[in-house]
């Protein structure tokens, strides 16, 4: 089951339209929500550039059509929001489910994200596309009965994945979609049940009783007899462990306890947790000159202790425990994540530059007429004055085709080629890119902080050929 929601993304109060764009964008592709961008589908955009490429089409736009963005009236992008009944649908199928969604209702016309967020009760998608089409020439108009259109197709789509939908979907449309679903539905005792019984096993007693204490500990009154039971505080009855389905009988929890069974603590809710990163240690002593007090002072050191222990525990898995090895290592780092940005810069160059050699080339053909009877007619002012946007663009494009290093003036259709070519190869990139900036950023962050406990400044050197030149 799933509800849809359609809504017109305009330019924020007081902002650019490039940073309404980002600020969309970026808060659908939240690493915290799409499992570090795991989640993360596109059409004829790249997840990481989204925000640049949707601009980029906007600006062709513009020159294909001399239409201008106005400030308030006009749509940036749309979004649809499509979310899933708790439990009837794994974070990838609802990926997948709202990019058929997204392909059926623009019919490909138009660039866009699936952007999948698990950090609620209730998974669900943010799908936003492009209000410019791919060929820059039209935008995407919302029609009486878009709401309803976006629904039926979802509707389709669910029961083509069997999975349920909506019989009565009077409403939905008009509630925030989260509250529709129910999101502040307390959990039952079963569930919750369930959850504390995986974090007892994820404990990993050592002995059945030692499994009991920890419920114990947790607030769970236990009735042994026949049925193992629990009973919250507050809660009228006891939960037999029977009645919560595969994998959590006496039997099953037992056979985990002794390595006869495999422990998966998927099988009920469990709250993701992010992965503990390195951040740079806090400089106190310029904290406190800047203003900071007391109570900053003591939550700055356990901030320090905790991110010196982090950084000692990546220093000790990546085997970087000579100061040597942990500056060569930084540096060859450094140097492929340079290499890679330097390749995917030029690949984006060139796909920029076929963009604006399409733009005109569309321009040419669409001025050429008037730019003939503006030579016919003498080089005329008064023809000049009526058709001045059309000669403009005729000269702008003709300049960009004499600045072509074959002075031959290649086909869209080949342009496109290469275009797709690449981006798939920028594609292909990225995921190379992406893993080297991350790694680079943590060992920089584990090499500041060990200059830092050390008292060690790595730009001493350098300051003290500087003092010897002057």
């Amino acid at each position: 089951m799933a509800t849809t929601r359609l809504i017109s993304m305009h330019i924020g109060k007081d902002k650019t339209i490039a940073v309404s764009i980002k600020g969309r964008t970026d808060y659908a592709k939240n690493p915290g929500k799409t499992r570090d961008g795991e989640l993360l589908s596109a059409y004829e955009c790249d997840p990481e550039t989204v925000d640049a490429e949707f601009l980029l089409a906007k600006r062709q736009y513009h020159v294909v059509t001399g239409r201008e963005q106005r400030r308030e009236k006009d749509v940036l992008a749309y979004q649809i929001r499509q979310s899933f009944k708790p439990g009837e649908i794994t974070a990838e199928a609802a990926n997948k489910i709202g990019y058929e969604l997204a392909m059926r209702f623009t019919k490909g016309n138009h660039q866009f994200i699936v952007a999948t967020h698990v950090d609620k009760a209730h998974i669900h998608s943010h799908i936003i596309f492009n209000a410019v089409t791919l060929d820059c020439t039209r935008k995407f108009r919302d029609f009486l009965g878009s709401g309803r259109a976006v629904r039926k197709i979802s509707d389709r789509i669910c029961l083509e994945n069997r999975l349920s939908v909506v019989k009565d979907p009077k409403g939905r449309n008009h509630q925030h979609y989260g509250k529709w679903l129910g999101d502040k539905k307390p959990l039952s005792y079963q569930e919750k049940l369930r959850q504390t019984i995986d974090a007892a096993l994820t404990a990993k007693p050592a002995d059945f009783a030692a499994f009991l204490l920890i419920m114990q500990e947790a607030g769970y009154e236990i009735k042994q007899g026949k049925h193992l039971a629990f009973r919250a505080s507050g809660q009228k009855k006891f939960t037999r462990l029977r009645s919560l389905g595969n994998g959590y009988s006496e039997q099953d929890v037992r056979n985990i306890i002794e390595g006869k069974q495999p422990f998966s603590p998927s099988r009920s809710k469990v709250v993701r947790r992010e992965p503990q990163r390195i951040n740079l240690l806090v400089d106190i002593q310029a904290k406190l000159l800047a203003g900071k007090g007391p109570a900053y002072e003591r939550w700055a050191k356990v901030f320090n202790l905790k991110q010196a222990a982090q950084t000692l525990n990546y220093l000790t898995e990546n085997g970087l425990l000579e100061y040597t090895e942990l500056e060569e290592k930084a540096a060859q780092a450094t140097a492929r994540f340079n290499v890679l940005s330097a390749e995917i810069k030029v690949v984006e160059t060139r796909m920029a530059e076929i963009g604006n050699l399409k733009a005109h080339i569309v321009n040419y053909a669409k001025t050429r007429d008037v730019y003939t009877a503006y030579r016919k007619a003498g080089y005329s002012k008064k023809f000049y004055e009526t058709h001045a946007g059309d000669i403009l663009l005729h000269k702008a494009a003709k300049a960009a085709f004499d600045g072509l290093p074959a002075k031959k003036i290649p086909t869209v259709k080949s342009l496109q080629a290469e275009y797709e070519t690449l981006l798939a190869a920028k594609k292909k990139a990225y995921s190379g890119y992406t893993a080297a900036r991350k790694e680079m950023r943590e060992i920089l962050t584990a090499k500041a902080n060990v200059d830092k406990l050390l008292g060690f400044d790595p730009t001493a050197p350098e300051k003290e050929n500087e003092r010897k030149q002057r």
